[in-house]
């Protein structure tokens, strides 16, 4: 009887894996490309690394090596791949826009993987190179509100803090105390939260892939202890509604803008791809965003691809994919939707992430500190303030009629009018 029952359930397995696949994705007419960096050396060591030397390096802290370099010059080729059928060959400014932050290493994996992307053909080939230059766009990180969301945003500061002193915050870090401890003894760094330990986590990670010989002590944690926490460390960032609306809900609404004017024939100029080079907390953010995250470290060029794909009906939908370290993306399905979801229906479903004026939403107001501010209480507040305001006014008028009267006695000699 359980025999039969796995082998009905198999077989229901597979004729849904076959209907899965055989599923018409329709044919792409726009893509939203955001992609991790290639490979860099650590950001920054701690003070007990035996390789805190920026001169063991090929190059220096948090810069592209050639590793990095070379592996988005295949991701460029293997996209061309990919669009062959739905991009040009020759670069045109009117068919893609590239965005980057403004950091050394996401810049030069645009330029790089451009390279593998758009390959110099006919006249475009200027040098024995085989390269062209091909623009990448960025601002300050300051004032970088879209897509490294580094700008001063006070209501996600406070929601963030929030949610460190959250009860699960604080338990999972009352768990690992000990691990803690531990780290910050034999590390020299002070290791406290989740963030601290993926820091330090990146740092073994990358001296591991140079088959640099770890200390001793770590052993015992890595990367078995550590690579767990620091999978979780990547879902605080997007933790939830607010904080994923002042951090990602900018870029996915501006991902949608490009979707739903390409739709509507009224995108100036009509391209068919828009770029984004950017992070890895750039990645988990938005897999966070579309509620697709499982909870991972996204590894160097990872990418995630937002198509917009028309069918034989002249039917509209979106599909989300994600590749990481397999050859091919895998496709996601946002819950309540289907892989291959209608548009309207993908912006139903994240149009409660879509901030409607960021700068307006990331103002702090009196009740974000605890305090219930009513109608009730703003009379009081004001009255208070008008009344002080008049005795203020009051002792002034007072302090100037007292100092004008002591001045007129000391310097004012009354007149005898008595006759001589």
């Amino acid at each position: 009887m359980n025999v039969n029952l796995f082998i009905i359930v198999l077989a229901f397995f597979i004729m849904n894996l076959s209907r899965a696949e055989d599923i018409d994705l329709g044919s792409i007419i726009f893509a939203n490309i955001l992609y991790r960096h290639g490979d860099r050396t650590p950001v920054k060591s701690y003070p007990n690394d035996p390789y805190n030397n920026q001169s063991i390096w090929p190059v220096p802290y948090g810069q592209l090596t050639n590793l990095g370099k070379q592996e988005h010059l295949l991701l460029g080729r293997w996209l061309r791949k990919r669009y062959s059928n739905f991009l040009s060959d020759l670069y045109s400014p009117f068919e893609i826009y590239v965005q980057s932050t403004d950091v050394d290493r996401t810049l030069m994996s645009a330029e790089v993987h451009l390279a593998g992307l758009y390959p110099p053909t006919g006249n475009q080939i200027f040098d024995s190179i085989k390269w062209m230059p091909i623009p990448v766009h960025t601002i300050p990180v300051d004032m970088d509100n879209v897509l490294y969301a580094k700008k001063y945003c006070p209501r996600y500061n406070y929601e963030y803090e929030k949610v460190l002193k959250s009860p699960e915050m604080k338990r999972i870090d009352e768990e690992n105390k000990y691990l803690y401890a531990y780290l910050t003894e034999k590390s020299g760094n002070n290791i406290s939260s989740l963030k601290t330990v993926l820091e330090l986590y990146d740092v073994l990670f990358i001296e591991n892939l140079y088959n640099k010989t770890l200390p001793e002590w770590t052993k015992a944690v890595f990367p078995d202890k550590l690579k767990p926490i620091s999978s979780k460390s990547f879902t605080i960032s997007a933790y939830n509604k607010i904080l994923q609306r002042l951090k990602s809900g900018l870029l996915l609404g501006e991902m949608i803008d490009h979707m739903e004017k390409k739709m509507q024939n009224t995108l100036v100029p009509n391209r068919k791809v828009w770029m984004y080079s950017a992070h890895d907390e750039t990645i988990a953010n938005m897999l966070m965003t579309l509620n697709v995250f499982d909870p991972h470290c996204p590894p160097y060029t990872a990418m995630i691809l937002i198509e917009l794909r028309v069918n034989l009906k002249d039917q509209y939908f979106v599909t989300v994919s994600y590749k990481n370290s397999t050859l091919e993306p895998l496709l996601l399905t946002l819950p309540g939707c289907n892989a291959l979801c209608p548009i309207k229906q993908f912006i139903a479903l994240t149009k409660d992430v879509i901030p409607v004026n960021w700068e307006k939403e990331c103002t702090m107001h009196w009740d974000k500190f605890g305090y219930n501010i009513n109608t009730t209480t703003v009379i009081a507040i004001l009255t208070s303030s008008i009344l002080m305001l008049i005795l203020l006014i009051l002792s002034v008028i007072a302090f100037i009629y007292w100092h004008y009267k002591r001045e007129h006695n000391q310097y004012y000699l009354r007149l005898t009018t008595d006759p001589i």
